[in-house]
């Protein structure tokens, strides 16, 4: 279907490689149904290829899903957006993620009641379903960290992100998974210190998502909130990249971080 809208839209492979900013073999796999598509491209595609009947772009993306055969997070979509229901779609396809926390506990790590406590804090207008929803749909992104290849993360967390601002109970759950979490291998975690001078070159959360084959693209991403906003250009991807690289390098080694969220553990 998708090499039907491409030939009828008068584009070649290499057109809708330069658009996705791939190599033509992604394109050619994604047409022989050697390959899913996630959705961030799916919908780049169908803007490129001008399909806008809103009935007819519902069903490539339900065949998108579908072909994945892992979009569990389709149950929920009366309570996520579309740019979150990506952000967990690539969190799925991804190999590696390396992520930037500068007041919360990253998403991934969160225990459920530190989840509900955050939820309800930036958006106390909610309802107890879509809360309860929002923590479920949390909690089992980590299913990520049950695939038969699991997903690495390393994490840089903020060290003003281990105070307890939601509550001492709450934080102290969390701070104890967290201890709990770094003993796994595909787990690391940092933490920044509020002495360290980077902190005033942050610009807030971000994430950079690797995948598993080497056609395929770092994504950047950065929740504000009210949005989650991608960067998909090399020199954006770069830009970050070189970020983490420097967060890396000021935060404190992992042993020395685990002594860290100890001694926070300790104050509550």
């Amino acid at each position: 279907m998708l090499k039907e809208a491409r030939v009828a839209a008068g584009k070649t492979i290499a057109h809708a490689a330069r658009e996705l900013e791939c190599a033509e073999s992604k394109i050619s796999r994604i047409e022989a149904a050697q390959s899913g598509i996630r959705s961030l491209d799916l919908r780049a595609l169908l803007d490129f290829y001008g399909v806008t009947d809103k009935t007819r772009r519902a069903r490539f993306q339900d065949l998108a899903r579908n072909g994945r055969e892992r979009g569990w997070w389709s149950q929920y979509e009366g309570s996520l957006n579309s740019a979150y229901s990506d952000l967990i779609a690539l969190e799925w396809d991804a190999s590696d993620l390396y992520v930037v926390e500068t007041a919360l506990i990253p998403g991934l790590l969160q225990t459920p009641a530190y989840t509900e406590a955050v939820v309800r804090m930036q958006s106390p207008d909610k309802s107890d379903e879509d809360v309860a929803a929002q923590v479920q749909v949390r909690g089992q992104r980590r299913q990520t960290f049950a695939r038969s290849t699991p997903l690495r993360l390393w994490a840089v967390i903020a060290e003003t992100a281990l105070r307890p601002e939601l509550g001492k109970d709450v934080m102290r759950e969390q701070l104890e998974a967290l201890v709990t979490l770094a003993r796994e291998t595909n787990i690391q975690i940092q933490v920044l210190p509020a002495t360290a001078s980077i902190n005033v070159a942050l610009y807030g959360p971000f994430g950079i998502l690797a995948f598993p084959e080497p056609v395929e693209t770092d994504i950047v991403y950065r929740d504000d909130l009210m949005s989650i906003v991608y960067y998909e250009d090399p020199k954006q991807v770069e830009f970050y990249t070189s970020l983490f690289r420097r967060l890396n390098s000021e935060a404190l080694p992992v042993k020395r971080s685990l002594s860290i969220i100890r001694e926070h553990l300790k104050e509550l």
